[in-house]
């Protein structure tokens, strides 16, 4: 299996049905710690992805520490049965401007977040791809942004 050449574009295609991710970041002990996140159906993908959360969750204070992160996504399947396995390497910044938070808001976040753009405490999570990895069947690809 060797690595092929990645278009962006096709990255996006194979991940407009995934809602789960997996973020990975580093823990206070610079252990790897992961947790499922939902991108809420934003899933028009550029190499950036966009998660909520809560100021005290210990994510977020995992990537204050070191904002390199990962995410894995998959759909449903086996490995060779047509599903798609995606992993990212990036960057996580974390915002809190109520003007970004409008930007990316769906209607599905209320029943997380039950005050909208202005629950206390909420953050945006904005994770930025460095490099990128598909395997579907027996093929390997990578894009490095």
């Amino acid at each position: 299996m060797t690595a092929e050449k990645l278009a962006l574009t096709a990255v996006s295609e194979k991940m407009s049905g995934i809602d789960v991710a997996i973020l990975s970041t580093h823990g206070q002990g610079e252990e790897i710690v992961s947790r499922p996140m939902s991108n809420n159906g934003d899933v028009e993908y550029d190499g950036t992805s966009y998660f909520f959360s809560y100021d005290g969750a210990q994510c977020v204070s995992d990537i204050e520490r070191n904002s390199k992160v990962a995410l894995g996504y998959s759909t449903e399947g086996g490995l060779f049965t047509g599903a798609v396995y995606i992993a990212v390497e990036g960057s996580a910044e974390l915002i809190r401007d109520k003007a970004a938070f409008a930007q990316h808001w769906t209607p599905d976040l209320d029943k997380w977040f039950d005050k909208g753009i202005d629950t206390p405490g909420l953050v945006l999570l904005k994770v930025r791809a460095t490099r990128i990895k598909v395997w579907e069947r027996n093929e390997e690809q990578e894009l490095i942004l």
